[in-house]
Protein backbone atom coordinates (compact mmCIF):
# COMPACT_ATOMS: atom_id res chain seq x y z
CA UNK A 1 0.00 0.00 0.00
CA UNK A 2 1.41 3.33 -0.84
CA UNK A 3 0.39 6.36 1.62
CA UNK A 4 1.11 9.81 0.71
CA UNK A 5 1.13 13.03 3.62
CA UNK A 6 -0.44 15.63 1.89
CA UNK A 7 1.06 18.33 4.52
CA UNK A 8 4.22 17.27 6.61
CA UNK A 9 4.17 19.48 9.35
CA UNK A 10 3.22 18.51 13.10
CA UNK A 11 0.30 16.35 12.25
CA UNK A 12 1.17 15.11 8.97
CA UNK A 13 5.15 14.75 9.60
CA UNK A 14 4.74 13.26 13.27
CA UNK A 15 2.25 10.38 11.69
CA UNK A 16 3.55 9.88 8.76
CA UNK A 17 7.29 9.46 10.63
CA UNK A 18 5.50 6.73 12.52
CA UNK A 19 4.33 5.08 9.58
CA UNK A 20 7.67 4.79 7.85
CA UNK A 21 9.24 3.89 10.79
CA UNK A 22 7.27 1.19 10.67
CA UNK A 23 8.58 0.27 7.27
CA UNK A 24 4.99 1.37 5.45
CA UNK A 25 5.56 2.94 1.92
CA UNK A 26 5.08 6.35 2.67
CA UNK A 27 5.59 9.64 0.64
CA UNK A 28 5.56 13.35 2.10
CA UNK A 29 4.59 16.10 0.17
CA UNK A 30 6.37 19.55 1.53
CA UNK A 31 7.53 22.65 0.95
CA UNK A 32 10.40 25.22 1.37
CA UNK A 33 12.87 24.82 4.07
CA UNK A 34 10.93 22.01 6.15
CA UNK A 35 11.36 19.77 2.52
CA UNK A 36 15.11 20.30 2.02
CA UNK A 37 15.46 20.28 5.25
CA UNK A 38 14.03 16.47 5.26
CA UNK A 39 15.72 15.57 2.31
CA UNK A 40 19.11 16.47 3.55
CA UNK A 41 18.56 15.70 6.58
CA UNK A 42 16.12 13.81 7.12
CA UNK A 43 12.75 14.16 9.61
CA UNK A 44 13.19 14.01 13.45
CA UNK A 45 10.14 13.86 15.85
CA UNK A 46 10.62 13.89 19.40
CA UNK A 47 7.92 12.56 21.72
CA UNK A 48 7.58 11.17 24.79
CA UNK A 49 7.16 7.65 23.03
CA UNK A 50 10.99 7.61 21.98
CA UNK A 51 12.59 9.93 19.77
CA UNK A 52 14.48 8.44 16.67
CA UNK A 53 15.71 10.21 13.28
CA UNK A 54 13.84 9.19 9.61
CA UNK A 55 17.16 9.44 7.36
CA UNK A 56 15.41 8.11 4.06
CA UNK A 57 12.71 10.40 3.24
CA UNK A 58 11.34 10.43 0.29
CA UNK A 59 9.55 13.97 0.08
CA UNK A 60 8.85 16.46 -2.92
CA UNK A 61 6.94 19.40 -3.50
CA UNK A 62 5.02 18.43 -6.16
CA UNK A 63 2.17 15.32 -6.33
CA UNK A 64 3.52 14.29 -10.14
CA UNK A 65 6.90 13.29 -8.68
CA UNK A 66 4.78 11.13 -6.40
CA UNK A 67 2.03 9.40 -8.49
CA UNK A 68 -1.47 7.90 -7.95
CA UNK A 69 -1.07 6.08 -4.19
CA UNK A 70 -3.78 4.16 -2.20
CA UNK A 71 -4.25 6.67 0.76
CA UNK A 72 -3.79 10.42 0.80
CA UNK A 73 -3.82 11.62 4.80
CA UNK A 74 -4.63 15.10 4.01
CA UNK A 75 -3.29 16.97 6.58
CA UNK A 76 -2.84 20.48 5.74
CA UNK A 77 -3.97 23.99 7.30
CA UNK A 78 -6.93 24.89 6.84
CA UNK A 79 -6.30 27.90 5.10
CA UNK A 80 -4.52 26.03 2.71
CA UNK A 81 -7.31 23.98 1.98
CA UNK A 82 -8.24 24.73 -1.82
CA UNK A 83 -5.13 25.31 -2.95
CA UNK A 84 -4.07 21.73 -1.44
CA UNK A 85 -7.01 20.04 -2.74
CA UNK A 86 -6.73 21.29 -6.42
CA UNK A 87 -3.32 19.91 -6.54
CA UNK A 88 -4.59 15.96 -5.65
CA UNK A 89 -5.27 14.93 -9.02
CA UNK A 90 -2.74 13.02 -9.69
CA UNK A 91 -1.86 10.90 -6.33
CA UNK A 92 -5.63 9.63 -7.22
CA UNK A 93 -6.79 6.84 -8.95
CA UNK A 94 -10.78 5.24 -8.26
CA UNK A 95 -9.83 3.17 -5.34
CA UNK A 96 -7.53 6.10 -3.85
CA UNK A 97 -8.99 7.61 -0.70
CA UNK A 98 -8.41 10.95 0.64
CA UNK A 99 -8.60 10.70 4.46
CA UNK A 100 -8.53 14.21 6.44
CA UNK A 101 -7.41 14.95 9.26
CA UNK A 102 -7.68 19.09 9.74
CA UNK A 103 -9.25 20.86 12.23
CA UNK A 104 -12.55 21.88 12.53
CA UNK A 105 -15.70 20.90 10.48
CA UNK A 106 -15.77 21.43 7.09
CA UNK A 107 -12.73 19.56 5.39
CA UNK A 108 -14.72 16.91 3.75
CA UNK A 109 -16.87 19.34 2.12
CA UNK A 110 -14.06 21.61 1.01
CA UNK A 111 -12.17 18.60 -0.17
CA UNK A 112 -15.38 17.32 -1.81
CA UNK A 113 -15.14 20.41 -4.49
CA UNK A 114 -12.05 18.38 -5.67
CA UNK A 115 -12.10 14.82 -4.81
CA UNK A 116 -15.30 12.52 -5.84
CA UNK A 117 -17.17 12.40 -2.17
CA UNK A 118 -16.96 8.83 -1.96
CA UNK A 119 -13.32 8.80 -1.82
CA UNK A 120 -13.26 11.23 1.00
CA UNK A 121 -12.95 10.04 4.30
CA UNK A 122 -13.09 12.20 7.69
CA UNK A 123 -11.07 11.48 10.47
CA UNK A 124 -9.89 13.21 13.76
CA UNK A 125 -6.66 13.19 15.90
CA UNK A 126 -5.96 14.49 19.42
CA UNK A 127 -2.23 14.63 19.29
CA UNK A 128 -0.28 18.09 20.00
CA UNK A 129 2.85 18.76 18.10
CA UNK A 130 4.45 21.51 16.39
CA UNK A 131 7.36 21.49 14.11
CA UNK A 132 10.18 23.29 16.00
CA UNK A 133 12.36 24.34 13.16
CA UNK A 134 12.84 22.49 9.84
CA UNK A 135 13.33 19.07 9.86
CA UNK A 136 12.13 18.52 13.42
CA UNK A 137 8.97 18.16 14.83
CA UNK A 138 8.08 17.91 18.67
CA UNK A 139 5.18 15.85 19.97
CA UNK A 140 4.35 17.15 22.89
CA UNK A 141 1.15 14.75 24.26
CA UNK A 142 -2.24 13.99 23.53
CA UNK A 143 -3.51 10.92 22.91
CA UNK A 144 -2.23 8.56 20.89
CA UNK A 145 -5.19 7.43 18.35
CA UNK A 146 -6.48 8.86 14.54
CA UNK A 147 -10.36 7.47 14.55
CA UNK A 148 -11.25 7.69 10.69
CA UNK A 149 -14.38 7.19 9.08
CA UNK A 150 -15.18 4.33 5.93
CA UNK A 151 -15.47 1.32 8.90
CA UNK A 152 -17.08 -0.54 5.69
CA UNK A 153 -14.40 0.45 3.34
CA UNK A 154 -12.23 -2.75 2.49
CA UNK A 155 -9.45 0.09 1.68
CA UNK A 156 -9.93 1.35 4.90
CA UNK A 157 -9.87 -1.99 6.94
CA UNK A 158 -6.40 -2.79 5.21
CA UNK A 159 -5.35 0.66 6.25
CA UNK A 160 -6.19 0.08 9.48
CA UNK A 161 -4.56 -3.04 9.69
CA UNK A 162 -1.04 -2.12 8.14
CA UNK A 163 -1.04 1.08 10.38
CA UNK A 164 -1.32 -1.08 13.55
CA UNK A 165 1.85 -1.64 13.33
CA UNK A 166 2.86 1.78 13.49
CA UNK A 167 4.04 2.91 16.97
CA UNK A 168 1.65 5.76 18.78
CA UNK A 169 -1.00 6.19 16.51
CA UNK A 170 -3.68 3.58 16.70
CA UNK A 171 -5.92 4.07 13.57
CA UNK A 172 -9.15 2.92 14.49
CA UNK A 173 -11.87 3.46 11.60
CA UNK A 174 -15.57 4.17 13.16
CA UNK A 175 -18.57 3.80 11.83
CA UNK A 176 -20.07 7.53 12.82
CA UNK A 177 -17.22 9.86 12.39
CA UNK A 178 -19.26 12.76 11.96
CA UNK A 179 -20.55 13.13 15.68
CA UNK A 180 -16.64 12.27 16.15
CA UNK A 181 -15.77 15.46 14.17
CA UNK A 182 -18.15 17.88 15.88
CA UNK A 183 -17.13 16.60 19.44
CA UNK A 184 -12.96 17.43 18.46
CA UNK A 185 -14.55 20.84 16.76
CA UNK A 186 -15.89 21.70 20.25
CA UNK A 187 -13.35 20.78 22.14
CA UNK A 188 -10.17 21.83 19.84
CA UNK A 189 -12.17 25.51 19.38
CA UNK A 190 -11.78 25.83 23.26
CA UNK A 191 -8.25 24.18 23.50
CA UNK A 192 -7.43 26.50 20.77
CA UNK A 193 -8.84 29.85 22.07
CA UNK A 194 -8.26 29.62 25.07
CA UNK A 195 -4.36 28.67 24.75
CA UNK A 196 -4.02 31.42 21.69
CA UNK A 197 -5.71 34.12 23.76
CA UNK A 198 -4.10 34.04 27.08
CA UNK A 199 -0.85 33.13 25.42
CA UNK A 200 -0.33 30.21 27.89
CA UNK A 201 -0.25 26.50 28.27
CA UNK A 202 -3.18 24.56 29.47
CA UNK A 203 -1.78 23.75 33.08
CA UNK A 204 -1.41 27.82 33.91
CA UNK A 205 -4.66 28.29 32.49
CA UNK A 206 -5.65 25.44 34.65
CA UNK A 207 -4.47 27.07 37.89
CA UNK A 208 -6.01 29.90 37.53
CA UNK A 209 -9.49 30.65 38.00
CA UNK A 210 -10.53 33.23 36.46
CA UNK A 211 -8.45 32.11 33.59
CA UNK A 212 -9.71 27.70 33.45
CA UNK A 213 -13.66 29.66 34.02
CA UNK A 214 -12.63 31.28 30.40
CA UNK A 215 -11.65 28.31 28.96
CA UNK A 216 -14.48 25.79 30.14
CA UNK A 217 -16.30 29.21 28.82
CA UNK A 218 -15.44 28.48 25.67
CA UNK A 219 -16.14 24.53 25.64
CA UNK A 220 -19.38 25.19 27.37
CA UNK A 221 -20.69 28.06 24.31
CA UNK A 222 -19.34 25.43 22.36
CA UNK A 223 -21.86 22.50 23.18
CA UNK A 224 -24.82 24.72 23.06
CA UNK A 225 -23.66 25.45 19.41
CA UNK A 226 -23.25 21.82 18.63
CA UNK A 227 -26.46 20.98 20.27
CA UNK A 228 -28.42 23.45 18.40
CA UNK A 229 -26.89 21.86 14.96
CA UNK A 230 -28.11 18.74 16.04
CA UNK A 231 -24.96 17.41 16.93
CA UNK A 232 -25.18 17.49 20.93
CA UNK A 233 -22.14 16.32 23.31
CA UNK A 234 -22.47 12.63 24.64
CA UNK A 235 -22.69 12.42 28.24
CA UNK A 236 -19.60 12.62 30.21
CA UNK A 237 -18.55 14.87 28.04
CA UNK A 238 -17.29 17.56 30.00
CA UNK A 239 -15.49 15.24 32.81
CA UNK A 240 -13.66 13.33 29.07
CA UNK A 241 -12.97 17.15 27.97
CA UNK A 242 -11.94 18.21 31.45
CA UNK A 243 -9.24 14.86 32.03
CA UNK A 244 -7.82 15.50 28.68
CA UNK A 245 -6.43 18.61 29.44
CA UNK A 246 -5.41 18.02 32.94
CA UNK A 247 -3.54 14.99 31.79
CA UNK A 248 -1.50 16.95 29.21
CA UNK A 249 1.92 19.03 30.36
CA UNK A 250 1.82 21.84 32.12
CA UNK A 251 3.57 24.11 28.99
CA UNK A 252 1.26 22.13 26.04
CA UNK A 253 -0.51 24.77 23.52
CA UNK A 254 -2.38 24.36 20.54
CA UNK A 255 -1.18 24.56 17.35
CA UNK A 256 -2.62 27.84 16.84
CA UNK A 257 -1.48 29.04 19.58
CA UNK A 258 1.85 27.81 19.07
CA UNK A 259 1.56 29.63 15.35
CA UNK A 260 0.74 32.62 16.66
CA UNK A 261 3.50 32.84 18.73
CA UNK A 262 6.00 32.43 16.14
CA UNK A 263 4.10 34.97 13.90
CA UNK A 264 2.44 32.11 11.39
CA UNK A 265 -1.00 32.30 9.74
CA UNK A 266 -3.82 30.81 12.50
CA UNK A 267 -6.73 28.89 12.21
CA UNK A 268 -9.36 31.05 14.13
CA UNK A 269 -11.26 31.88 11.15
CA UNK A 270 -12.36 27.90 10.95
CA UNK A 271 -12.79 27.51 14.61
CA UNK A 272 -13.82 30.53 17.12
CA UNK A 273 -15.01 32.21 14.03
CA UNK A 274 -16.75 29.22 12.77
CA UNK A 275 -17.89 28.95 16.14
CA UNK A 276 -19.05 32.69 16.03
CA UNK A 277 -20.29 32.28 12.35
CA UNK A 278 -22.61 29.28 14.11
CA UNK A 279 -23.90 30.97 16.91
CA UNK A 280 -25.11 33.49 14.67
CA UNK A 281 -27.01 31.58 12.20
CA UNK A 282 -28.62 29.30 15.05
CA UNK A 283 -29.47 31.77 17.60
CA UNK A 284 -27.24 30.85 19.81
CA UNK A 285 -24.73 33.36 21.73
CA UNK A 286 -20.99 33.13 22.24
CA UNK A 287 -19.25 35.83 23.36
CA UNK A 288 -16.12 33.88 24.42
CA UNK A 289 -15.92 32.54 20.83
CA UNK A 290 -16.93 36.12 19.65
CA UNK A 291 -13.89 37.56 21.66
CA UNK A 292 -11.30 35.16 20.09
CA UNK A 293 -12.17 35.60 16.73
CA UNK A 294 -12.33 39.35 16.43
CA UNK A 295 -9.16 39.66 19.20
CA UNK A 296 -6.88 37.51 16.97
CA UNK A 297 -8.14 38.62 13.97
CA UNK A 298 -5.60 40.76 13.02
CA UNK A 299 -3.12 37.89 12.87
CA UNK A 300 -5.04 35.61 10.96
CA UNK A 301 -2.77 35.54 7.93
CA UNK A 302 0.76 35.99 10.19
CA UNK A 303 2.32 39.49 11.48
CA UNK A 304 0.14 41.73 11.95
CA UNK A 305 -2.42 40.77 8.59
CA UNK A 306 -6.19 39.98 8.99
CA UNK A 307 -8.75 38.00 7.13
CA UNK A 308 -12.06 37.70 6.17
CA UNK A 309 -14.35 35.03 6.24
CA UNK A 310 -16.41 35.93 2.69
Amino acid sequence: MRIAMMGSGAIGGCIGARLAEARLDVSFIARGNHLKAMRENGLSPASPLGDFILLKVNASDSAEDIGPVDVVVFAVKTYDSGKAAASLGPLLKPSTRVVTLQNGIDSVETLGRHVPSEQVIGGVTYLSAFVARPGAIVHMGGLPQVLVGGHGDPLIRAFEQIAASAKGIGLRSIEDIDNVLWEKFVTLSAFSGGTALMRSGVGPIYADPEARTFIEQLRDEGMLVAAAADHPMPEGFVDRVRGRWEVLPPETKSSMANDLDRGKPIEVAWLSGRMHELGVRLGVPTPGHTAVYRALHLYALGSGKSLSLS
